[in-house]
């Protein structure tokens, strides 16, 4: 090897060297600024997805590209998580959560709160809790969580009362006192806006009764104020609940810009929860 060859090549390591710590210190660099994956949130269609990508948008200003995932019923969410099929849902509150917990034995942790949807008692045919019927028929959530929640609500104002501590794990078998003997029949969710041409009134969750065209501050005669306990949280799997990514999604959520959509959009039928 000639005196030319050997200087050649060296040239040629010293600059592979070169490169290889200039990319070392863009990799440090870029894992000091952040070095944040991409997160797959999941959650439901319509608002919960509406108020889901404005999140995304103000956590992208903070360098975390947020994909919307959406699906069409609850189960099927935390399925897709627990699957690690995504990274994080936005759709439950606590009540919901752990009951799922229970039942399916998730390893699911809630960072932090988002927005409430009211549930609310709806009627085409009265205008108030003053004007309900004797033995009127009543559509309420089938899922066990909305269902205790809404009889709540129903307690709350004076209409039955539900079994002592029974609180939102309650079922229409715990109603002890039913002074206006309604009739009491489980709905899903979806389909309980379908209802009402037919039931004295339904209790419907803010999400739901959205997509079937109702404005919950306007057309409930009853209705969750910002004071309950049910509002919507931030799930992830208890194992990845450090990363760095779920503290920025998180305080994107909890953003002015999701505050004000929320307030100009929906007009007090959803509410921030932060």
């Amino acid at each position: 090897m000639n005196r030319r060859t050997f200087l050649a090549l060296g040239l040629t390591a010293a600059a592979a060297a070169a490169l290889s710590a200039c990319g070392r210190k863009e990799q440090d660099s870029g894992t000091a600024e952040g070095g944040l994956k991409p997160v797959k949130l999941g959650t439901l269609s319509g608002p919960h997805a509406e108020v889901a990508e404005v999140a995304a948008k103000a956590a992208a200003k903070k360098g975390l590209k947020v994909q919307v995932v959406e699906f069409s019923d609850y189960a099927q969410v935390n399925e897709a998580l627990n699957a690690r099929d995504i990274d994080a849902n936005a759709f439950q509150h606590i009540p919901y959560l752990n009951k799922a917990i229970q039942s399916k034995g998730y390893k699911f942790t809630a960072l932090g709160k988002t927005v409430i949807f009211p549930i609310g008692v709806y009627s085409l045919k009265i205008h108030s809790k003053d004007e309900i019927h004797d033995g009127g028929l009543v559509t309420v959530p089938s899922d066990a969580a909305n269902q205790g929640r809404g009889l709540q609500l129903l307690e709350r104002n004076g209409i039955i009362r539900l079994k002592e501590g029974t609180g939102s794990h309650a079922t229409v078998h715990d109603i002890v006192d039913n002074p206006k003997h309604l009739k009491f029949r489980e709905v899903e969710s979806a389909n309980l806006g379908r209802t009402l041409p037919d039931v004295e009134f339904a209790v419907i969750n803010g999400s739901w009764a959205v997509k079937s065209n109702l404005t919950p501050s306007r057309d409930a005669f009853l209705l969750e104020g910002a004071d309950s306990d049910f509002a919507n949280v931030l799930v992830v799997q208890t194992d990845s609940k450090g990363r760095p990514e779920f503290k920025i999604l998180l305080e994107s959520f909890e953003s002015p810009e999701v505050k004000e959509f929320v307030n100009n959009k929906y007009k007090g039928s959803v509410l921030a929860a932060f």
